[in-house]
Parts: C-alpha cells; sequence; structure tokens
C-alpha cells in the first residue's frame, strides 16, 4: 500500500513525456507570396520597361548545412521554386508568366527568427510579345534572377521579408536582333513555415 501512494504523490508534470524540441526554421518547408517594383537598367533595349515582380516561392527544408557556430548561428542551402507573375507597367508587352528554380543561401542569427538570404537562379517563360522595336520579339522567353534579403518571424510560422531582386528576361538569341530586359527594384512579402 505504501507504494501506490508515493506514486499518486508525484505531481503529474514529472510523469508527462517532455514534448519534442521545436525544429529549426530553416528545417521546415517554406511558403513564400512576394511582389515590388523594377526598372529597366542597362542597355539590352531601348524601352524603358517597368515590372511588378510577383512570386510564388516553395522553399525546402535544408539540404546542406555549411557552418555552425556554438552560438547557434548557420549557413545552411535550400533549393527554392518560383512561379514568377509579372505584370508590365511600362513596355510593349503586359505580362509575363515563368518559373524559376535557384539555391537559397541563407545565414541564420542565433535567434533563429532572423536571416539574410541570397538567391541566384533560372528558367523558362512566356511573355505576350509583340512587334516593337526593343521588345522582346517571341513569346518563349529565359529568365535569370538574382534576390537578396532579410527575413524576419514575426509569430509563430510567419515572417516577413523583402529586399532587392534584379531580373533578366531574354529570348536566348532566338531572334535577331536580341532584346532583353535587364530590371533592377525591389520585393517585400509574407512567408508561411509548414
Amino acid at each position: 500500500m505504501i507504494v501506490p501512494l508515493i506514486v499518486c504523490s508525484l505531481p503529474l508534470a514529472d510523469l508527462e513525456t517532455p514534448a519534442p524540441a521545436v525544429a529549426h526554421p530553416a528545417e521546415a518547408w517554406e511558403l513564400t507570396l512576394e511582389s515590388g517594383y523594377a526598372w529597366n537598367v542597362g542597355s539590352n533595349t531601348p524601352i524603358d520597361y517597368q515590372i511588378i515582380p510577383t512570386q510564388l516561392t516553395l522553399r525546402t527544408p535544408v539540404q546542406w548545412s555549411w557552418w555552425e557556430d556554438e552560438h547557434g548561428a548557420r549557413l545552411v542551402v535550400r533549393s527554392r521554386f518560383s512561379l514568377m507573375m509579372e505584370v508590365f507597367a511600362a513596355g510593349p508587352e503586359t505580362g509575363y508568366l515563368g518559373l524559376s528554380a535557384a539555391p537559397s543561401i541563407e545565414y541564420w542569427f542565433p535567434d533563429e527568427k532572423t536571416s539574410l538570404f541570397f538567391s541566384i537562379g533560372g528558367g523558362i517563360g512566356m511573355t505576350d510579345s509583340t512587334n516593337v522595336p526593343g521588345g522582346q520579339g517571341q513569346d518563349f522567353t529565359l529568365n535569370w534572377f538574382a534576390h537578396l534579403g532579410l527575413r524576419r518571424e514575426i509569430g509563430e510560422n510567419v515572417s516577413l521579408l523583402g529586399g532587392p531582386y534584379f531580373v533578366h528576361h531574354s529570348n536566348g538569341g532566338q531572334t535577331s536582333p536580341n532584346p532583353g530586359i535587364d530590371a533592377l527594384g525591389f520585393t517585400i512579402g509574407v512567408g508561411w513555415r509548414f
């Protein structure tokens, strides 16, 4: 009788199974929606393009971990896959729909809520080309982009992100002349981890 009384007198918290540790944010899938504005730079075309880039991006969990320090800062690589939906605010074409892929190189600060990220990659897409000199010249278009940014978690599994963004559109030399668009601007957005 003494043994059951001792067991029953233990606090219930001592008998509970400990909760599993929360995974690092980079170990989860992430879906982001970003939009912004970009202006033509360079001399690939005489047209003063202005683009409203919008991207729906899926980031994978960490694929490579390059470095981690004793305070919890980490340098990791994830993959990102984006649906590119652009509106041309200025230019002969009206829009662009494409797909792109790239590595997402991320430096996570020790608080596990803030990260710097950099991506560089490309893909394919379609635009509504016209016969305007300096325009894209055909519907099928290649894309290349570079994206640098800062991500900050603002709630459980929710983050804000933003930073400078560069995009290049080209027909890959399939028409002559071979015009292209180089646009530099920014994006801001929101992300969800799952």
